[in-house]
């Protein structure tokens, strides 16, 4: 919010037919760069390889036993 009636000496001094002068006014931007908090590590795969060699072997023995139960039953 702006005063009505600014302080004369502190208000930026106008060059003729150019505006404000460089320097009279602060940059727009900041000049910090980078986050204002740290990042959490980065998380590994997923699905590591341990993880999917075991489901492999329990989905193998699963078949092996579903297989062994229908040759109970023919037989």
């Amino acid at each position: 919010m702006t005063t009505p009636d600014p302080d004369p000496t502190r208000t930026p001094e106008i060059e003729p037919g150019r505006g404000v002068s460089p320097g009279e006014t602060p940059p727009a931007e900041g000049g910090i760069y980078g986050i204002s908090y740290p990042e959490p590590p980065e998380q590994g795969k997923a699905w590591g390889p341990m993880a999917l060699v075991l489901i492999m072997v329990v989905v193998a023995l699963i078949a092996i036993g579903l297989i062994a139960m229908v040759v109970a039953l023919i037989g």
